[in-house]
């Protein structure tokens, strides 16, 4: 008759308790874990201002409640150690930038691998440094993959998914003061190198090492880690520390920063800072760095997928392939085989959104006389469409809300897709004269449609306009078009080009917007005395303001030696 009494106020307590420790760490976005005292030499007694001061600002932190902006670690002219998972990132998870390499670096049988593996892996420890559930993404992921496969996913594809997941707090308060900024990375070095030193100027990283092997004369991961980061001798540890702060006598950093799950027993360098501060969860979560804050403006970013790979993500995902592979047959060919007047109704019925707006009536052939003979005058030129170039499908699109076809100018399409294309596509070659020549010739014929910026883009910015278009026409229309996407890209940089179609109409619901802004006036065209850049600066701001990007001078030939390194010129 005890046990049944007690054990309802036992546990009325206890869910008390948690409840008031829960709500503590709630307000607390940084928590001083420990003051490293024993490893720092005794410096001369500090007067009892300096005393009150520093004892003023650990209390500050531990009440540091981020809405209320309190009072944060000081980290003005110090040397930062900062736990890359979970405290400069928000998310602590492995996996999904484990999956990047292994699916934009490899191939989809390799990323279905990893998934598999992932129960594995989560039993052996997937945030454990050096543990055996990180060795089994690694060996999974990067054996038999080369330097340059995994090289172009850091440069291209993690940036991105790194940049949303930054902490707003961690950066912005402690990152960009410090004097020296130090990264430690749970994964291997070559996924974060590149992103940490570019786009958040780390003066060191100390990560994992991947083994690698020579097989004729080129190089090829093992998949077996290895290196100061594992767990190993001492000196191994601080050789890389005394490598990371930059060989200072003392091996001491002022201030290091870890994930809330992390533990600290998992960390080479906590036993190396002088105070150690542990993120609380309640940070992790909220405090998202917003685009306009970003390093770096994120402009290029390559890969197919759309969404950050977590192990839930990623099972939906190859579960609805094949119902997306099919979907994307059926939509293609509904563009192919069914006219115009039909394609709205059939595209939205098997799932896809098209919103067009601004179309104007065409105008008027000209008006025959009392005698019934046309009016002598000058053949009429064919319209302009000038178009963002979002996904290989815009021509496609404009067509289909003009309810006609009209042809398009292209530079490197491949031949499947200049197969497949329901409008005709013109190739251009780059060479002034003849590609002048082309679109005089197209126009003289009817209407025509071209994309300015030469290559797609998908983030919110327009790219450098050419001029060339402005200087051959004075009948122009500026055409706003914008492509959203849930899971798959319709363009790449350094895979296969063939496939961005059919990536496009493989997501659930791709979506298209359609906007006509109006003819350029006279007065911003060559006849009205303006040069074809000032012509071509002033369509580009025009289609920025209707779409809301920004405008840049960057070009096709910047998008291509970034993302694939090389000009973005195929071969016939």
């Amino acid at each position: 008759m005890v046990f049944p009494v007690i054990l309802p106020k036992v546990a009325a307590r206890w869910l008390f308790t948690f409840y008031r420790a829960a709500k503590k760490l709630r307000r607390h976005a940084f928590q001083l874990y420990y003051r490293n005292t024993a490893a720092i030499a005794k410096p001369p007694p500090p007067s009892s201002s300096a005393v009150s001061q520093q004892q003023a600002g650990v209390a500050a932190v531990a009440a540091f409640n981020p809405d209320a902006g309190s009072a944060i670690p000081n980290a003005a002219g110090r040397t930062i150690v900062c736990d890359m998972h979970g405290a400069l990132l928000r998310s602590t998870a492995l996996f999904p930038y484990f999956m990047l390499v292994a699916c934009e670096g490899g191939s989809l049988l390799r990323a279905m691998l990893l998934l598999c593996a992932f129960p594995l892996v989560w039993a052996l420890g997937e945030q454990r440094r050096g543990g055996a559930g990180v060795r089994v993404m690694a060996f999974v992921t990067f054996a038999g993959l080369t330097p340059r496969d995994v090289d172009l996913v850091a440069r291209a594809v993690l940036p991105k998914h790194y940049m949303e997941q930054l902490n707003a707090v961690v950066y912005g308060s402690l990152w960009l003061p410090a004097r020296r900024n130090v990264a430690v990375t749970s994964a291997p070095r070559v996924m974060s190198e590149w992103f940490l030193k570019e786009y958040m100027a780390a003066d060191a990283v100390v990560g994992l090492e991947l083994q690698h092997v020579m097989i004729g004369r080129r190089r090829y991961f093992t998949g077996l880690l290895s290196g100061p980061a594992t767990t190993g001798p001492s000196e191994l540890r601080q050789k890389a520390l005394r490598e990371a702060l930059g060989a200072e006598d003392d091996l001491m950093a002022d201030v290091g920063i870890i994930g809330h799950s992390t533990s600290p027993l998992d960390q080479l360098f906590v036993p190396y800072c002088k105070e150690v501060y542990v993120v609380s969860r309640e940070s992790t979560k909220n405090d998202k760095l917003p685009r306009d804050k970003y390093p770096k403006p994120l402009i290029f970013h390559d890969g197919r997928l759309a969404f950050l790979p977590t192990p839930a993500a990623m099972l939906a995902f190859f579960l609805f392939l094949p119902l997306g592979v099919i979907l994307s047959v059926i939509r293609i060919n509904i563009g192919i085989v069914l006219p115009y007047k039909i394609n709205f109704a059939v595209g939205a019925v098997f799932g896809v959104r098209f919103r067009v707006s601004g179309l104007r009536a065409a105008p008027r052939a000209p008006a025959d006389d009392d005698d019934g003979e046309p009016q002598l005058q000058q053949q009429r030129r064919g319209v302009l469409y000038v178009c963002t170039h979002r996904t290989l499908v815009d021509p496609i699109m404009l067509s289909t809300a003009l309810q006609k076809p009209v042809p398009a100018l292209t530079y490197s399409l491949s031949r499947l897709s200049e197969l497949i294309a329901p409008i005709r596509t013109v190739r251009l070659t780059r060479d002034r004269a003849r590609d002048a020549e082309t679109m005089s010739r197209l126009l003289k014929q009817g209407d025509l449609a071209v994309c300015p910026e030469g290559t797609t883009c998908r983030e919110p910015y327009l790219l450098r306009f050419s001029p060339l278009f402005a200087e051959l026409a004075d009948d122009m229309e500026p055409v706003a078009l914008d492509a959203q996407v849930t899971t798959l890209y319709g363009t790449t940089a350094s895979g296969h080009k063939w496939l961005d179609p059919v990536a496009f109409f493989a997501n659930p619901v791709p979506s298209y917007r359609v906007e006509f802004l109006g003819a350029v006036p006279r007065e911003w065209t060559r006849a009205g005395g303006r040069t074809g850049v000032e012509v071509a600066n002033w369509v580009q701001r025009r289609l920025g303001e209707a779409l809301e990007f920004e405008c840049t001078g960057l070009t096709r030939r910047d998008k291509y030696m970034m993302l694939a390194g090389n000009d973005g010129v195929v071969a016939k």
